[in-house]
């Protein structure tokens, strides 16, 4: 039973990243039949508000669900601006204009990003008296150094054989793309950096959610449901033609439905579960797992090129993640101590204090009794 216990959170990361893996694939093909990213996001946020109130609603409609007040409320609205709306659109946009690999590696530095804005936002001390503070800050300039090496340089193509596998239709796509526009992999790259800050700046907001509102289905619901009103209203701006919003094509409506069920209903599922058993440490390691998938699938599938700057980027960046990671991770073991240690002080503390008290509770009647004696 404990084996198996390691093991399922172990399986359901593995899913996770395949799914996301697929997303990658999938919504570049879609985008390459010219899909617009707005409306793309637009049908997932959609997909996964519906995917989610069932949940929502037998697990905690239908329970103790917190109250929802005005203030949580505004809170979910910019998680929904940062973490949905501005995330995945900014994400996708990058997409179209790199590849699913240079997207993948670039995701990967969201540990990173995170620390830098939660020092900003007083909610992580900087020092560099302590190995774990050293393991981070290093982790840091590693991860945003391995970026902008993939970023800015590409280098020779790593001769790796083509693959033997032909897929037909993502090899038209792939040549249409090229044909109607050309992809900035400069810019693709910047923009997927940029969503990685708002992912980021999401991670510190929902933090502060989850304190006042422990309804995780709830206030995911509420959040695609916002962000699906925020990018219709913009699409229907930018994107006012009928013909954009189509699902008539099957790679649309099949990345449409896939990233609305798989990697926003399915895969919030199964981190929220992984993160219960193992905790959020534990889910965070897998996600250079999703760079080596993308990297194979988008090479069998696609015939994308690897260069020699992504791959020395990619190393980087991985390598950055897990300093980054392991320094969070002593520096909660630290603190764990600190608290193991402070427990029994504590302890003994309040016991004293019990004592004093229950000793004054027995003086006080000697005292009346000879104040009587005494007034007789």
């Amino acid at each position: 039973m404990v084996v198996l216990g390691d093991f399922l959170p172990f399986l359901a990361m593995v899913v996770v990243q395949l799914g996301y893996a697929g997303m990658n694939i999938t919504s570049k093909l879609a985008m390459d039949s010219g899909m617009k990213p707005l409306v793309l996001v637009v049908y997932r946020q959609m997909i996964a508000t519906l995917a989610i109130i069932p949940f929502a609603y037998f697990f905690e409609w239908k329970k103790n669900r917190p109250k929802l007040t005005s203030s949580i409320l505004f809170k979910i609205f910019l998680c929904s601006l940062t973490g949905a709306t501005g995330n995945q659109v900014l994400y996708f946009v990058g997409l179209a204009n790199s590849t699913p690999t240079i997207g993948c590696a670039l995701t990967n530095i969201l540990p990173a990003v995170t620390f830098v804005l939660a020092v900003i936002f007083r909610q992580e001390s900087l020092g560099i008296k302590k190995r774990s503070d050293q393991a981070k800050l290093l982790g840091t300039v590693v991860c945003v150094g391995g970026a902008m090496l993939l970023s800015f340089y590409n280098g020779h193509t790593i001769g790796i054989p083509d693959s033997s596998i032909h897929w037909n239709y993502a090899q038209k796509m792939s040549k249409q793309s090229a044909s109607n526009n050309k992809s900035n992999l400069v810019f693709g790259s910047i923009i997927v950096m940029a969503s990685a800050v708002s992912y980021s700046i999401w991670v510190i907001i929902q933090a502060k959610v989850s304190e006042k509102f422990q309804a995780p289905y709830t206030s995911t619901a509420l959040m695609c449901s916002m962000s699906t009103v925020q990018c219709a209203v913009i699409a229907a701006i930018t994107e006012h033609k009928r013909s954009e919003w189509s699902l008539s094509s099957p790679i649309r409506l099949i990345s449409a439905l896939y990233t609305g069920i798989v990697c926003s209903a399915l895969a919030f599922l199964l981190i929220s579960w992984s993160i219960q058993r193992k905790g959020a440490l534990y889910v965070s390691v897998f996600s250079p797992l999703l760079l080596v998938i993308v990297a194979i699938l988008s090479w069998a599938l696609l015939g994308e090129k690897l260069f020699v700057g992504t791959a020395i980027g990619s190393v980087l960046i991985v390598g950055g993640l897990y300093a980054v990671l392991w320094g969070k991770d002593k520096e909660m073991k630290e603190d764990q101590q600190i608290q193991d240690i402070a427990e029994p002080t504590k302890k003994s503390e309040r016991t004293t204090d019990d004592l004093e008290k229950q000793s004054n509770n027995y003086a006080r009647p000697n005292n009346n009794s000879n104040h009587q004696a005494a007034t007789g």
